[in-house]
């Protein structure tokens, strides 16, 4: 009940509930158009999760409800009301939808077309301007609402994201120093799917920040450009993650590909190794910046102590390439355990 992410959900959907009748109601009652079924339609697709994807939404949502009209009206006068006007009009419809400006509503103009022609306005000239009327209460209604009422921002959702990835990045070494000290032969094939579990994850967070960048363009809350200001940083936060999980995946396969088999390790490289990688693990999920510092010069420490020549043959590159990796991970977390929590400021702490 206290999560941001959840409350401004939510606030998205009731105002597209309101949306909906509203448009309706603004049809029915006030300009009484005839069965405004395209208004409520055109409401629920205007209300999108940013006020600048609201008007882009909206525009688009014009220009193909236009083409829809004008489509079912044509299809309708050329063909009749026949299967092949809604053959026609569907084609036409779907190709319209695959303009460039319009992707993102690639079937609402063959939908609208649908529509119209089924409910037997296609032949009736004068419904034109009242559909397309109806279509434009639909979308200002949408626009005004999501635009007057709590304009959304999507900066607690990025940080959010955010901050739940590095965690799960620390769960995933503590598992595999686990592994490593308990089993004969570890999971390596395991710890790399979660690597790409995580990559998946990180796209998700990008296209949340991208949206709660977004959600600052054109948004009247006197908290915006504050709060956008917090997520600056979020890109480059994101970057460490990514470089992170990469080395980690790096550092799975490493262990998998190696001829000697972690439990045959040398145990002055192999005990000091796991300490830190263990170690690792911990500070990153508690953002312990300071126990990351000491892991990094003690894996220099390691590797200016290990004795190259009393290493087990074709080992040494195993021992550089683990090293190196794990050197790489603490590198890149480092920075992003200093930045935690990744956070945006809270209405409580902004000014009147």
């Amino acid at each position: 009940m206290r999560d941001p992410v959840t409350w401004t959900n939510a606030s998205q959907l009731l105002k597209t509930v309101c949306a909906v009748v509203i448009a309706w109601a603004l049809a029915a009652k006030v300009f009484g158009i005839s069965q405004p079924f395209l208004a409520p339609w055109a409401a629920l697709l205007a209300v999108h999760a940013t006020v600048l994807g609201s008007v882009r939404q909206g525009i688009a949502q014009v220009a193909a409800t236009i083409i829809g009209v004008l489509v079912a009206f044509g299809a309708g006068r050329v063909f009749g009301a026949e299967g092949l006007a809604l053959a026609a009009a569907v084609l036409v419809g779907l190709l319209a939808g695959s303009i460039r400006g319009l992707r993102a509503d690639s079937t609402t103009a063959a939908a609208t077309a649908i529509v119209v022609l089924t409910t037997g306005y296609s032949d009736d000239s004068g419904m034109l301007a009242a559909r397309l009327l109806d279509t434009g209460i639909g979308i200002a209604v949408g626009l005004l609402i999501n635009l007057a009422v709590w304009p959304p921002l999507r900066d607690r959702g990025a940080a959010s994201a955010i901050n739940v990835i590095d965690d799960r990045i620390g769960e995933l070494l503590c598992e595999m120093a686990a592994g490593l000290q308990r089993d004969q032969e570890p999971d390596v094939d395991d710890w790399i799917a979660c690597t790409r579990a995580l990559d998946e994850e990180i796209t998700d967070a990008w296209q949340v920040l991208g949206q709660a960048h977004e959600s600052g363009r054109l948004n009247p809350r006197r908290a915006t450009p504050r709060r956008m200001r917090a997520t600056e940083d979020f890109a480059a936060v994101l970057q460490r993650i990514e470089h992170a999980v990469a080395e980690t995946r790096s550092m799975a396969r490493t262990i998998g590909l190696s001829r000697i088999p972690p439990a045959e390790w040398d145990p002055a490289f192999r005990s000091r190794w796991l300490a830190l990688l263990g170690r690792t693990g911990a500070a990153v999920s508690a953002a312990d910046a300071g126990t990351l510092d000491d892991v990094h010069r003690a894996l220099d420490d390691l590797a200016g102590e290990l004795d190259v020549d009393a290493l087990p043959d074709r080992f040494w590159p195993v021992c550089g390439a683990l090293i190196v990796n794990l050197r790489n991970i603490v590198e890149a977390l480092g920075a992003v355990a200093e930045a935690q929590p990744v956070s945006v400021p809270a209405p409580s702490a902004l000014p009147a």
